[in-house]
């Protein structure tokens, strides 16, 4: 963890904590479907600071996005009433909701307060200053536990952390820079990404920078699908990016240049239909026919996959092979997941359909580290700045 910044451990080891009103922003935006918390990953991995601040003497507010709002309103179904819930649970104590929190909150030390949905402030996602005095005037300590939100400049990342009395990284975010430390700065090798996802050119710039540094890189999704392409393999009606295939056989270059590799998949999974339902047939890859969709790597492809990353010194994930929500197609990414689990190299794994990918195969514990944070993630591995971190890092600096 770079001493640049300052942490909410070293503040509660001092002894600074005691009386003292501590902010938090959390990332607690986990999966709902009416209403009721389908993937709690994010709230645990929140319970940490909260309890590092309450057990330090602290009086604790914490707030985090949730879905999209619209600023100025929270609906029913943006409330964070669900996370406050549970919270309460994780936590063994009552967390209390407030809505409109920016003009004062009354808590007492030991005591912990959930503040709703952070979006529906007007002036959030502008970094609006007014906005940001007024929440750092809510207190003391602010804490930026939030890794997936550290590529926003926003009122509750950015403008309360210029403009609180002292502004540190929880234990999440440190975690998460020392783990992108371990797997950027000194990785053992091989070194192997996986980059699965819908689109190219959403993921251009981070395959470039990964081809730049990685032994094998390995493209997933449509994708793939593009990367098949670039090699001359027929993919029927699969999703694609035709326009992207220059970019992918530049990616693809890049890595030969280097003596690195992007391997192709040889046999893939087709249906002639986009659906649970659908019959799946495993083919060649150079056999797809004009109606195929390409909804997954096959049984060949998954084994090849699952030999490189067993040997690899350093894994880094982002994104399933397939469409493994629905069974038939989920073969793929089921081997990816236990070849990662039997890996003895770090691996670290971002990105929500990654972390649904390693609930599905309960491998959480075989991870060496699994991100919070998706774009941020993402944007971290390209090795561009994140705007919540460099505030961190000039808070710290003076």
């Amino acid at each position: 963890m770079p001493t640049i910044i300052k942490t909410l451990a070293s503040l509660a080891q001092s002894g600074e904590l005691a009386g003292k009103r501590v902010f938090i922003r959390s990332d607690m935006n986990v999966p709902l479907n009416n209403g009721v918390i389908t993937e709690d990953t994010r709230i645990r991995a929140s319970v940490p600071a909260i309890r590092l601040a309450l057990d330090a003497g602290a009086a604790v507010m914490v707030t985090s996005h949730l879905g999209r709002p619209t600023e100025g309103q929270v609906t029913p179904a943006d409330s964070l009433a669900p996370v406050a819930a549970r919270l309460s649970q994780l936590l063994g104590m009552p967390v209390p909701l407030q809505a409109d929190w920016v003009d004062g909150v009354q808590v007492q030390p030991g005591q912990v307060v959930l503040l709703e949905n952070c979006r529906g402030n007007v002036g959030e996602k502008q970094n609006d200053p007014d906005l940001s005095k007024k929440m750092a005037a809510l207190c003391d300590v602010y804490v930026n536990d939030a890794f997936g939100t550290a590529h926003r400049a926003q009122a509750s990342t950015y403008g309360i952390a210029q403009f609180a009395p002292v502004a540190c990284a929880g234990p999440l975010l440190e975690a998460e820079l020392v783990a992108l430390g371990r797997a950027l700065e000194n990785p053992r090798r091989p070194m192997v990404a996986i980059v699965g996802g819908s689109k190219v050119s959403t993921k251009l710039s981070i395959l470039k920078t990964l081809a730049d540094k990685v032994d094998q890189l390995v493209v997933g999704g449509g994708i793939a699908n593009t990367f098949m392409l670039a090699a001359g393999l027929p993919i029927g009606k699969s999703l694609a990016e035709p326009a992207q295939v220059d970019q992918a056989r530049a990616v693809i270059d890049l890595m030969r240049q280097r003596g690195a590799e992007v391997p192709i998949p040889t046999d893939v999974v087709c249906a002639t239909e986009f659906s649970a339902d659908a019959v799946a047939v495993t083919k060649s890859a150079d056999q797809v026919a004009e109606n195929d969709l390409i909804l997954d790597i096959g049984p060949d492809t998954s084994e090849h996959l699952a030999d490189i990353l067993r040997q690899a010194g350093t894994i880094i994930w982002n994104g399933p092979v397939g469409v493994f929500e629905f069974d038939a197609f989920a073969h793929g990414t089921c081997v990816i997941s236990q070849a990662i689990a039997d890996s003895e190299g770090f691996s670290i794994a971002g990105g929500g359909d990654t972390l649904a990918a390693i609930g599905k195969y309960k491998i959480a514990d075989k991870v060496g580290y699994i991100s919070t944070g998706g774009g941020a993630f993402l944007e971290f591995l390209e090795g561009k700045t994140l705007p919540a971190l460099d505030i961190l890092r000039q808070r710290a600096q003076g």
